[in-house]
Order: C-alpha cells, then structure tokens, then sequence
C-alpha cells in the first residue's frame, strides 16, 4: 500500500514508449486473451495463441508484456478502471435512494457489457503473482467501497437508518449479487431479462433495508 493507503498497481513492463500504442496493443490483447481464457482456461491457454488471437506475433506481444500473467492481470486492472468511471462521480453526490438505485443499475448494467472478463477474473485470478493478486483484492474492496458510501450517504441525508456495519454488509452484497450475472448466467440469462435482473435485486435490497429500519423503530 501507498502512504495514502492506495492499491500499489502491479507493474506490466513494456519496451514501447508511445502510451497510445501501448494502450490500444493491450486491449487487442485483453480481448483475445478473455475469449481464449473462457473457452480454454487460463492454464490451457499460450502466450502464442493470445498473440494470435490479437492479431500480431509473439515477438510483437512480448513487446508489450512479459508474461502470460501480465494479460489477466490487465484483464482485471480493466474491470476496476470501468468501475471506477461509472461508480465514483454517483458515490460523490447526496446519499439518496434514487442514486443508490442508479449506482446499482450502472453497475450490473457494466457486468453485462463485461460478463465474460468478470468470469475470467473470479475463475483465474488465483493464478496472478502474489503482489498482483494482492492488487486486485484491495481494487475488489475499494469497488465495495463504492458502494458503502453511497449508503452511508443515504443514512447522512436520512433517506435510510443503516449503520456503519450495516453499510459494510449491504455493500458486499450488492457487489456479490450484481457479480451473479456473470458468473451464473449459465442459468440466469435464461429465466430473466437483464433489467428483470436488475429491478428485482434492487428491490429486494432496498425493501431488505427498509424492513430492518421499521424493526429497528420503537414499537
């Protein structure tokens, strides 16, 4: 961890100065590895077969990375930067239920347009390097961390009587609830539509969260 207790972002090193080249390389390689990942597994999968994939040689793809490591990585550090963009100007404003509603409809909305790098990441990511793993796990609790805020928000404005701990629990739930899409959409894709899905694990936290605030009431 930083001084500010940040995330220390694992280092993917390259021997191409031009951020833009570097930028777009690695998505090409992203989106080949993740469709490589989830028919073969990361394990099964070359280096060869992702450069491939992408669309250029392996000399081109070691350029760019230094293991086949480097690229599920990237496919993680990927997810958190998307979170972030969509999840962190909502956690900024008023604690409201609407914007709790939206934040939870932006988030499962991502994990549609991201579902096989969602999968990827819950099946694979063991087999990151330590340091990287550790990464990923402390971008995982400041997503989480997201979502805590927007709650506690709601309890600032009034909107809902949740503590601290509360918050805490509701937001790991959300996160695990929304990742259901994903990871269970063998299953799920079937019996709802995504916005089914969305309405109704809103639904259920929100009446959850009210029912604890009414028994929480004196009688």
């Amino acid at each position: 961890m930083t001084e500010r207790g940040k995330p220390v972002r694992h280092e993917v090193k390259s021997s191409v100065k031009d951020e833009t080249l570097i930028e777009k390389r690695r998505d090409q390689m992203i989106r080949g590895a993740v469709k490589l990942f989830r028919e073969k597994g990361f394990h099964r999968t070359t280096t060869r077969e992702i450069a491939k994939e992408a669309g250029f040689s392996i000399g081109t793809l070691y350029e760019y990375i230094r293991t086949k490591e480097d690229v599920l990585y990237l496919v993680c550090d990927r997810i958190y930067d998307e979170v972030n963009s969509r999840l962190a100007p909502l956690a900024g404003q008023p604690g409201t239920i609407g914007g709790l509603k939206d934040a939870i409809h932006q988030y499962i909305t991502l994990i549609d347009d991201m579902d096989d790098e969602f999968t990827v990441m819950y099946q694979e990511s063991k087999s990151l390097p330590k340091t990287a793993l550790k990464y990923v796990l402390e971008k995982e609790l400041e997503m989480t961390a997201l979502f805590e805020k927007i709650l506690i928000g709601c309890a600032e404005t009034g909107e809902l009587r949740i503590s601290g701990k509360e918050a805490k629990l509701a937001a790991h739930h959300i996160v695990v609830q929304g990742q259901m899409w994903a990871f269970r959409r063998w299953a799920l894709h079937k019996l709802f539509t995504l916005q089914e899905f969305i309405t109704m694990q809103t639904d259920e936290l929100i009446n959850g969260l009210v029912v604890r605030q009414r028994e929480g009431e004196p009688s």
